[in-house]
């Protein structure tokens, strides 16, 4: 398991790619304020970099399609091509080519040669033996038939040999083929088809990838008996398989298209195995060797395209037909191209490359989707080396589909003539082997190669292989023994945008400064024609078949794919391409050389010679971006440098130290420095600018790119067996991709100097100081972001490996289904740059952590692991979590109480650092272990440190002392700090109840559980989270617990009280909270301003209680406290003025209840006058006045003592005019009168406000005067005196009516019946005076001022008034009997 290594700490900044505007973080304010363990801004910058890059390796190369069609789409520099060019409109044939008179930069280099195994020549033992061989790269072996014996040689073991001799016939062909499913045993992977003068013969093939005794992996074959053969009177040859296994064939002799179909087991509709003649159609197919072939034209080869599920057949006469796999037994014929040479022609005319003499079709080459967007399929090659392109027809033809696939198949046309390199140098002229002369690498190296002297024409091909625009061809050579080998590859430099240097020689003088960071011209956006590479290698031996040694297909990628031609995006994460060349001498390998591989040869050049104008061509036919990502590549080692056995691939291989020194040198050299570029707007002072960045930064991000290409935009998992999920990345190529990125880290980490400018560099002169430090901070600020994700990158694998190893399919399996739906979703580039990446890296570390400690394992060990080989996904925070759960577990299982609460007190500690990346759920899981624990600490103490932790800089609490406003972006954090709060009050609750159920059931414990509920809301109240307060302050006066907070008066309990939003419950406790701390003042302002408070629905009797205990309260304040004492006084008066009203309020609800349900507005009226408290303005305006009330008046007008004797006596008369009733006897209106004006009186004397006292007396007498001789004497003074007033005034104002000259008094009979009312007051006032504990005082009755005005009231009696007579001498008596 490869182990990552530990993290490396770098400045990490923002900033954009290339062309953008740059942001630049100075390191001294990063590192001022501590940043998260992952800081997703900077990765996610760095991400869109690489992305940026595996667009642009989309793009830079061209796909076939584009550079033979003459397509564009992409701008582009036009280079200079060679003169040997026949174009015609439409790109319709080209023949550029790049020819060398060295082999220093040919495509292909000569391997090794491995000599047929000295072991088979002992059965050439006569003279007249019949020998064929062939290549089965599929098992990797070489047939090699001797008459009937069939030898299978293991090329890569070297000597190894098999054999078959189980039939008696000359052996002419053999394939290997797959197999049909359902037909064979399991074991069987491929099927051999045998192919005999008389017979075919189908052999069971199993293949095993073994290592062999190098140290190299090969396969191990075993060979299975069918019992499955079929005689036949035609040869065949040119076996083909398709996807499905269907084998097909063409006739040596008779030349038709053979199928050799072979099923289970026999039916009534056909033998186990038939050969079917698909040529002839019919029942003839049934019976080929009856069915003579009348074609003159025989087919010569077939080949099968697996991608389009089709077949090609080509014919002696240059015929090539389409056909399209129908259902079982059937072929569906597509299309028949003729006349190609005509075609060739009408494409490349006067041509000398197209005679007919020469135009003979040698073989056909399949063409992948992937290598042709734009729909070129078929390559047939002629003998003279000239290519035919075949694409889909775009006019002239209708699709043909076929039921069996149900997809289209469109017909082909001839669109490109690729003629032949015409200026080749013959094999003898490269006359070094490998490396040139150093006289070859002088300044003059710019002038045009000389032709070759003796120029070799290809003329005679025989065999040839083609694979993503790599072809190798086979031809006789001028000696005897000896084969040319036509190699041909795309030339990269000619054909791509790589952001080369623009001059007016394809190779510039060295004496010629390059220009970096020129852009595209726009005007030239035609793409070139297709330029390659082509020499001529010679070979031992004669040809007998050539193949592409396969390879591993390269992992299906959702990054943007490059063109298959395009090696410089693969070369780095793909072996190179081989071709086996088997010969009677042996087997030759031939190797593709990378751009990487000629690099390395330049650069051992410069090592061994001190040569340095080959590298400089180099950089100049390459960019200087794309040569700096490759001297990066081989300067810190990668897995795929080494060009050699690809049973090497996955080995790191590390060039010699001198070697990586001058690529390291070349690098920083050619990298050259970044530059600002400043922008002003125009009309305005403003300047913005941006950084084109150095070759060194972009070959940087390029070469990190193509590392990990494979993987970035690719999903973690994907379904496997048993519905579990699996790795969706082999984990050989996740370690590979590794490997090369920690070689890159440690690269960039031993060199950090390689993106700093040195001292001196007179380059820094070149623009102002500010620029060159701008354009320097930004490289950098993107150097460290590349930096930091690279670290991730290389973590996050190595954290994916560890979960394949913990089994990572059923980790999945075990998260909620959120996480899981995540997971499956999931890309690298999500885990290693998002917070959902973050998010499921924790809770699957999460799981690892609980399966281990489940097993009893130490979070140690799992830690360590974790933190060793992924630090970012095992953070020391998280560390510490794992630990304090372990130490939870450890309290569990420990039986000692001081160790255990030892072992709680550690734990919370832990989960007290680690609080701030401590999820909810698993706050409240240790929350509940705690409270099963009886630990009050870490139950009340863990979710307050959580909730800080949660709101590190107080927004939720802000916004919760804001009042909560709505649509507020803070709610979130508030919600956050309430959640932990909720957990402390479960705790409290749960502690509580245990204590109560103990109490209850007088268990042995329960002392001590009361001491932990106890010691539970002690924590919880020297708390100094006043939000949590608050919190807490609600929960207890929801349960109940008012008297106990009271009578504990906790440090915010009045600011909670008095916090919006204001209740009653609050403004209740506010009061009585006062009242117990000696606040009697305060108490009085609560309940005031409950009282008058709208927001509540309380009844008037409510309220007025409210008044009344406030005015309470306010009296209650002492004189010198707090210096208020006038303002005490003032808002005491207040407070009664406000009570007066307030009775009075609640007096005229009382009087206007009955009406309350009246409808109209009059009974809405009545249903408000209960509810807020009005002014006496309001209750005289809106009630007394509408509703008529003239006692409510009264009431009102004594209140507020407002003096209108006018309105006051108009209330009066209202009242007496009420009081009498028409029609009744005097007596009855006297008793009315009495009843209305006795309570009223007894109510508001002495109140001239509301009972002027001379008015009601004047109406009194009136209606005495009225029914005089009906009503007793003294009614009118004696009805006053129950009023309650006193003797003397009622004296006084009777007096004044007896003096008075005013209507009715100034009657003689109304003065006679005032002085005989005046003498029943006297007499009544002096018995009163008389009687014991009478309240009038004895010696207070004013007997001189009485006796006078009797002996007055005598003087002017009228001699008919005898009774009144008597009453005024009885009180003389009286008065000096008792005086």
């Amino acid at each position: 398991m490869p182990l990552a290594l530990p993290p490396t700490t770098s400045v990490s900044a923002n900033h954009p790619t290339k062309t953008k505007h740059v942001t630049v973080f100075i390191p001294e304010q990063v590192v001022s304020k501590p940043s998260p363990v992952v800081d997703l801004s900077n990765l996610q910058d760095a991400s869109r970099i690489l992305h940026e890059q595996l667009v642009k390796d989309s793009q830079i190369i061209p796909d076939l399609g584009e550079l033979l069609l003459g397509m564009s789409l992409l701008r582009f520099v036009p280079l200079h091509f060679d003169k040997n060019s026949y174009k015609t409109a439409g790109g319709a044939s080209s023949a550029s080519y790049s020819v060398f008179p060295d082999d220093y930069r040919v495509p292909f280099q000569k391997r090794r040669l491995i000599g047929i195994p000295e072991a088979l020549f002992q059965y050439y033992n006569t003279t007249n033996v019949t020998s064929h061989m062939g290549l089965l790269p599929e098992i990797e072996r070489v047939w090699i038939s001797i008459d009937h014996k069939l030898f299978l040689w293991d090329y890569v073991e070297g000597q190894d040999i098999s054999s078959f001799v189980d039939q008696p016939d000359v052996i002419t062909s053999v394939a290997v083929v797959k197999p049909k499913p359902g037909v064979f045993v399991d074991e069987i992977t491929s099927v051999m088809v045998i192919c005999t003068p008389v017979s075919i013969l189908l052999v069971g093939l199993s293949a095993a990838s073994v290592v062999g005794p190098n140290n190299r992996r090969r396969k191990e074959i075993k060979m299975y008996a069918t019992d499955m053969s079929i005689s036949t009177d035609v040869e065949m040859s040119s076996v083909a398989g398709s996807h499905d296994g269907r084998i097909f064939m063409c006739g040596s002799q008779d030349g038709c298209l053979y199928e050799l179909h072979y099923q289970q087991s026999e039916s009534w509709f056909g033998k186990r195995v038939q050969l079917l003649n698909h040529s002839v159609g019919g029942m003839q197919s049934l019976f080929p060797r009856f069915a003579s072939s009348k074609h003159e034209d025989r087919i010569l080869s077939v080949v099968f395209d697996v991608n389009r599920t089709c077949l090609y057949t080509l014919s002696a006469k240059n015929s090539i037909s389409v056909y399209q796999l129908g259902g079982e037994k059937t072929l569906h014929h597509i299309q028949t191209l003729t006349n190609l040479y005509k075609a060739a022609q009408d494409k490349a005319p006067n041509s000398p490359a197209l005679a007919p003499s020469q135009f003979q079709v040698v073989s056909l080459h399949v063409v992948n989707p992937g290598e042709s967007r734009t729909g070129v399929q078929l390559i047939g090659v002629t003998m003279n080396g000239v290519r035919l392109y075949f694409s889909v027809a775009t006019y002239g033809f209708s699709h043909i589909s076929t039921a069996s696939h149900g997809e289209s198949l469109r017909p082909l046309q001839l669109t490109h003539v690729r003629l032949p390199p015409s200026n080749l140098y013959h094999p003898d002229e490269l006359s070094h082997s490998y490396r040139p002369a150093t006289s070859s690498y002088n300044p003059a190296r710019g002038v045009p190669v000389p032709p070759p002297s003796r120029p070799f024409v290809v003329s005679g091909i025989e065999n040839s292989s083609y694979i993503d625009g790599l072809m190798v061809s086979a031809q006789p050579g001028d000696a005897e023994g000896t084969d040319f080998l036509l190699c041909i590859a795309p030339d990269l430099t000619r054909i791509g945008a790589l952001g080369q240097v623009q001059t007016a020689q394809q190779h510039p003088a060295a004496s010629q400064p390059p220009i970096y960071g020129a852009s595209y011209s726009s005007s030239g956006t035609q793409r070139p024609p297709l330029v390659e590479y082509a020499t001529l290698l010679a070979i031992p031996g004669r040809t007998w078949a050539m193949a592409s040694v396969p390879r591993s297909p390269p992992a299906s990628s959702a990054s943007p794919s490059p063109s298959t031609i395009n090696e410089l995006a693969s070369q780095f994460s793909e072996p190179p391409r081989q071709f086996m060349i088997l010969t009677n001498v042996g087997l030759t390998f031939l190797v593709k050389r990378r751009a990487l591989d000629y690099l390395r040869a330049v650069v051992e050049e410069v090592l061994s010679e001190g040569a340095v104008q080959p590298i400089i061509e180099f950089r100049d036919s390459f960019g200087r971006d794309q040569t700096c990502a490759m001297l990066l590549g081989l300067a810190c080692g990668n897995t795929f440098l080494d060009a050699g056995d690809q049973s090497t691939v996955g080995t790191l291989y590390r060039p010699s130290p001198d070697v990586a020194n001058i690529a390291k040198q070349a690098f920083y050299d050619f990298g050259e420095r970044p530059i600002w570029t400043e922008r002003v707007t125009y009309g305005t002072s403003e300047a913005s600018g941006s950084a084109i960045f150095s070759g060194r930064r972009e070959g940087f991000a390029i070469y990190f790119a193509r590392l990990v290409r494979p993987l970035w935009k690719d999903k973690i998992t994907k379904p496997g067996s048993l519905g579990l999920h699996q790795l969706n990345v082999q984990e050989t190529l996740l370690a590979t991709i590794q490997k090369n990125l920690c070689a890159l880290r440690e690269f960039l980490e031993k060199n950090p100097h390689l993106f700093h400018s040195t001292p001196g560099d007179p380059a820094a002169s070149r623009g102002p100081a500010g620029h060159e430090q701008e354009a320097w901070k930004a490289e950098q600020s993107s150097v460290a972001q590349l930096l930091s994700l690279l670290t991730r990158t290389i973590e996050a694998i190595s954290f994916v490996l560890l979960l394949s190893d913990y089994r990572l399919g059923e980790l999945i399996a075990r998260c909620d289904p959120d996480a899981q739906k995540l997971i499956t979703y999931m890309t690298y580039e999500d885990l290693i740059t998002t917070q959902n990446g973050l998010n499921v890296s924790r809770a699957l570390v999460n799981l690892v952590i609980d399966q281990q400690i489940g097993q009893q394992i130490s979070v140690d060990t799992i830690s360590e692991v974790l933190q060793q080989r992924c630090g970012s996904f095992c953070s020391a925070d998280d560390v510490m979590l794992y630990k304090a759960r372990e130490n939870v577990r450890k309290a569990v299982e420990s039986r000692n109480p001081a160790e255990r609460q030892n072992w709680l007190g550690e734990s919370l500690r832990l989960f007290a650092k680690g609080a701030r990346v401590l999820e909810f759920d698993k706050i409240r899981e240790v929350c509940t272990e705690y409270r099963q624990l009886g630990y009050a600490k870490g139950a009340v103490e863990l979710p307050l440190y959580c909730a800080l932790a949660l709101d590190p800089d107080g927004i939720g609490l802000e916004y919760w002392l804001a009042g909560s406003p709505p649509n507020d972006d803070r709610l979130e954090f508030s919600k956050k700090r309430n959640s932990c709060y909720q957990l402390v009050l479960e705790s409290l609750n749960s502690f509580e109840e245990r204590a109560l159920q103990s109490s209850s059931q007088k268990t042995a414990p329960a002392e001590s559980l009361e001491t932990v509920r106890n010691h539970a809301f002690e924590l919880a109240f020297t708390s100094e989270d006043e939000m949590f307060h608050s919190t807490l302050y609600d929960w207890l006066i929801e349960k109940g617990h008012t008297d106990d907070l009271l009578a504990m008066r906790p440090m915010f309990l009045e600011a909670h009280l008095r916090r919006e939003p204001a209740t009653v419950s609050k403004y209740q406790l506010l009061w009585q909270f006062y009242v117990k701390d000696g606040q009697p003042l305060r108490a009085a302002e609560a309940l005031a301003a409950l009282a008058e408070s709208r927001n509540f629905d309380l009844s008037l009797e409510k309220r007025l209680e409210c008044l009344i205990l406030a005015v309470g309260n306010a009296k209650s304040h002492p004189v010198t406290a707090n210096g208020r004492h006038e303002t005490a006084i003032a808002f005491l008066t207040d407070l009664e003025e406000k009570l007066d009203v307030a009775q009075v309020q609640l007096e005229i609800y009382n009087s206007l209840l009955p009406h309350i349900n009246d409808p109209g507005e009059d009974g809405e009226k009545i249903r408000r006058l209960g509810k807020h408290l009005m002014t006496m303005s309001e209750l005289y305006q809106s009630y007394a006045e509408p509703f008529d009330l003239p006692v409510m008046k009264l009431l009102i007008l004594h209140v507020s003592e407002h003096r209108d004797d006018h309105l006051v006596r108009s209330i009066w008369d209202r009242i007496f005019e009420d009081a009498l009733e028409k029609d009744t006897d005097p007596e009855t209106n006297a008793d009315h009168l009495v009843a209305n004006v006795v309570p009223l009186g007894k109510r508001f004397y002495p109140s001239e406000y509301a009972f002027p006292l001379r008015h009601i007396a004047s109406s009194l007498m009136r209606f005495s005067l009225k029914y005089l001789g009906q009503l007793p004497k003294g009614w009118t003074p004696r009805v006053l005196v129950q009023c309650g007033v006193p003797y003397p005034e009622v004296w006084e104002v009777l007096h004044e009516m007896y003096e008075s000259h005013i209507p009715p008094f100034n009657q003689q009979r109304s003065v006679q019946a005032i002085s005989s009312d005046i003498a029943v007051l006297l007499r009544d006032w002096v018995e009163e005076a008389k009687r014991p504990q009478s309240p009038t005082v004895r010696h207070e009755l004013p007997v001189g001022r009485i006796d006078a005005g009797v002996g007055q009231y005598l003087s002017e009696l009228d001699s008919s008034s005898t009774d009144t007579k008597v009453i005024y001498e009885g009180i003389k008596r009286e008065l000096r009997r008792n005086w």
